[in-house]
């Protein structure tokens, strides 16, 4: 069993004297299709429920297998480092779409139109600048840093990397005169790719098909009234927590508990007298549930606490971000010959042409018209992109892009950025979509930050070339953020509905010579109506909705247009269902940039959120993996906490063995990251979150299938719904949870 003390002592799977193909045009191009696949699949699922599935693990499973396929069809396999740049290339598409999917909807709620070449600016300058601003950081968060931030996606893709080496791979690793390298990969890819089985087929039987309930929960009455606990019982997360260890899982999930088991019940305890609604609340307190406390009430809390423990872990880790900047810029006075020393392992992008690029991203955000900015808009992005692509980085390392709270550091970017433009008195409609264009890009530079990490994590373990990675990911964001604009567009066209004016609005006029902008109906309705309209925004509830009109040449309204993103109106006028996506994260985002600009924000709450991060450090406890358990959904940490359990049983019945005698605390550690039960836990991260791709099929292709299979299962499966469906669903979750402990369990060496 090899030692591993330190990051200094870390040799990656290639060394770096190995010359293996690595950056091949078919590596390339196989990564930017599946990650614009990927990409499509993500938006729709972050449009629908606001969640996205990690990418790497599922594009490099995906390219490993049509490279074999390719090799017994008499072509060549890949290396592991063009396996490497593949899922690279294609992780980018997934993190995209979030940013997208989580901002720019919100433009429709502050009553303007998604306009093709703001979203897909947005999308490339976004993603194009969280990697420049990665690059920077990386000998910071991969080297410095390799033991203490373990990046669980990146890792565990790493570890399929390696499970599925060729042998030229192999060969170049120094495993050909080890006469049980063959025997050990053998078994390393029967670990993996049997949990990704697993995972695969009990979340598909889960979700897609209705198994079970995915999230049972169980609610309290008094004496804690509105408290609650529920997990969702996914493989994924239960992966992504026994990877990170016990410590940060415990720690997520203490916030979560404070959120459903103190702060949830203390609001119902002291709200449901009230007679009327509490703001920002527009219901009474009496009959919320828990839920609806989380979403009016603690996810300003969380926000808050995000926010200060995003800024709290940025001072304390300034000085080895400044070491790190400094050792970048100072490439910038050495000559050609001295880079050529520099490892094949150890080579950026040049830090010259980072700086030249994030500069040219800059001044065109300033000059860009579709995105209303202006220079000072243009510095926040810079300030807050460094800022929260920094927070980004380094939460992913702790606890994995799953579970990264790309949101709420969105919504902090959307508090400053908006108190700073209420500063300046820069109030109305022009600045909301000045305000939600610093925020769209900031979320998505951290996003593809987060992304590039881990990235980077599985190439510095498997050995691959920095640079080659950073120009994947580059081209890999750019090609996905061109098709993203479009079906942004096209799913919210497909769900649009053409009101009559007679049905919400009759004789509603206004004076049509003002109007300058026309439209035509898109979307199904076009067929019957071939007409050109005048555009009329209404900002007022006078006659009728606020909301986007059309009117005709005479200023009568003809309809109002319910956008198929968060849209009131389900159906046609012919009586046609409209499948809505209600883009729940783009929803808080526009209530943030009008409650700032328009005087109404909850400052009360994101301050009480404020205050809990400065407790936790007071007290010695960092606060950011706590204050992301406070924002997050208790059932999306519980099961973090169970992995994390899990691993520490395993390791503490580990570390009894004979061979981990003679071992420290760090060196058993290092083992425990090495063993089979984070490989099956990688299986089960790669297979749940590929699954995701088969749940958007199906819930958004085979719309009739998914609504049978959940009619049905309403009906007959006592696994999914009815009185014991909550106790039932966690006996599948126990089986998996079962496997992980037999498998993590070594023997004793003989």
């Amino acid at each position: 069993m090899p030692k591993q003390t330190s990051s200094s002592a870390f040799q990656p799977y290639i060394p770096a004297t190995a010359v293996l193909p690595e950056m091949t045009a078919r590596a390339l191009l196989m990564g930017v299709v599946l990650g614009m696949i990927f990409g499509a699949s993500s938006l729709y699922l972050v449009l629908k429920v606001g969640l996205t599935v990690s990418a790497s693990i599922p594009v490099a499973v995906i390219a490993i297998t049509l490279f074999r396929l390719t090799n017994k069809l008499g072509g060549k396999d890949a290396t592991i480092l063009e396996n490497s740049i593949t899922q690279t290339a294609g992780s980018a598409g997934e993190s995209l779409a979030f940013g997208l999917g989580v901002t720019m909807p919100a433009i429709l709620i502050l009553g303007f139109d998604l306009e093709i070449s703001r979203v897909m600016l947005v999308g490339c300058l976004g993603g194009l600048l969280g990697i420049l601003l990665m690059i920077p950081m990386r000998r910071t968060m991969i080297v410095e840093k390799h033991l203490e931030l373990k990046y669980p996606e990146g890792t565990a893709c790493a570890e399929v990397l390696k499970a599925a080496a060729t042998d030229s791979s192999r060969e170049a690793a120094g495993e050909k005169n080890n006469p049980h390298a063959q025997d050990d990969a053998s078994k390393r890819a029967a670990i993996i790719f049997g949990g990704f089985a697993v995972g695969l087929l009990y979340k598909i039987t889960n979700v897609a098909l209705k198994g079970w309930k995915d999230t049972p929960e169980v609610t309290f009455g008094a004496p804690l009234k509105g408290g609650s606990i529920g997990a969702e019982v996914s493989p994924e997360l239960l992966g992504v927590g026994y990877i990170i260890g016990p410590r940060i899982a415990s720690v997520m999930a203490a916030g979560g508990v404070m959120s459903y088991l103190l702060l949830i019940p203390m609001i119902k305890f002291f709200g449901d007298a009230l007679s009327v609604p509490l703001s920002p609340g527009n219901k009474l307190i009496s009959e919320m549930s828990a839920h609806d406390v989380r979403s009016a009430y603690i996810l300003y809390i969380g926000a808050g606490a995000v926010a200060a423990g995003g800024l709290i872990s940025l001072v304390r880790a300034m000085p080895t971000i400044w070491r790190s900047l400094s050792a970048g810029l100072s490439g910038l006075s050495q000559n050609k010959n001295s880079q050529q020393i520099i490892p094949r392992t150890d080579q950026d992008i040049p830090m010259k042409w980072v700086i030249i690029g994030a500069l040219a991203i800059i001044a065109i955000i300033t000059f860009a018209t579709p995105l209303h900015m202006n220079l000072l808009g243009a510095l926040l992005i810079l300030v807050f992109g460094f800022l929260f692509a920094t927070v980004s980085s380094r939460l992913t390392g702790e606890i994995g892009s799953s579970s990264n709270p790309i949101s709420g550091m969105t919504v902090a970017t959307l508090l400053f950025t908006c108190l700073i433009f209420l500063l300046m008195g820069w109030t109305g409609g022009q600045y909301y979509v000045t305000a939600l264009s610093v925020g769209a890009i900031v979320c998505i530079a951290s996003s593809n930050a987060g992304t590039t990490s881990q990235d980077l994590k599985t190439g510095y373990i498997v050995g691959s070339t920095p640079r080659l990675q950073q120009y994947a990911i580059l081209a890999g964001a750019l090609s996905s953020a061109l098709i993203l604009g479009p079906i942004l567009l096209k799913l919210n066209d497909a769900g649009t509905v053409y009101v009559p004016a007679a049905q919400v609005a009759p004789d509603l006029t206004t004076d049509a010579s003002i109007l300058t902008d026309t439209a035509q109906l898109q979307g199904p309705q076009a067929e019957q109506d071939h007409g050109t309209y005048k555009v009329w925004h209404k900002n007022n509830t006078v006659g009728g909705p606020a909301g986007k009109y059309l009117v005709n040449d005479a200023g009568q309204v003809v309809y109002l247009v319910d956008p198929g993103i968060n849209g009131a109106y389900n159906k046609r006028p012919d009586g046609s269902e409209v499948k809505k996506y209600d883009a729940p994260k783009a929803v808080l985002m526009s209530y943030i940039i009008k409650g700032i600009l328009d005087r109404q924000l909850p400052w009360t709450l994101v301050l009480f959120g404020v205050m809990i991060a400065l407790v936790l450090e007071m007290a010695g406890i960092p606060s950011l993996a706590f204050a992301v358990g406070v924002y997050l959904p208790l059932s999306s940490s519980a099961p973090l906490f169970v992995g994390g359990m899990i691993r520490w049983l395993v390791d503490k019945r580990n570390s009894r063995l004979p061979q981990y005698k003679d071992l420290n605390e760090e060196e058993k550690q290092a083992a425990g990251d090495r063993s089979a039960g984070v490989l099956l836990s990688s299986g089960y991260i790669a297979g749940g979150a590929l699954a995701g791709i088969v749940i958007a099929f199906t819930a958004g292709i085979l719309t009739d299938f998914d609504k049978k299979i959940g009619s049905w299962a309403t009906l007959n499966n006592p696994f999914f719904e009815g009185a014991n469906a909550d106790g039932l669903s966690l006996l599948p979750y126990a089986i998996i949870i079962a496997l992980l402990y037999w498998i993590g369990k070594e023997k004793k060496a003989t």
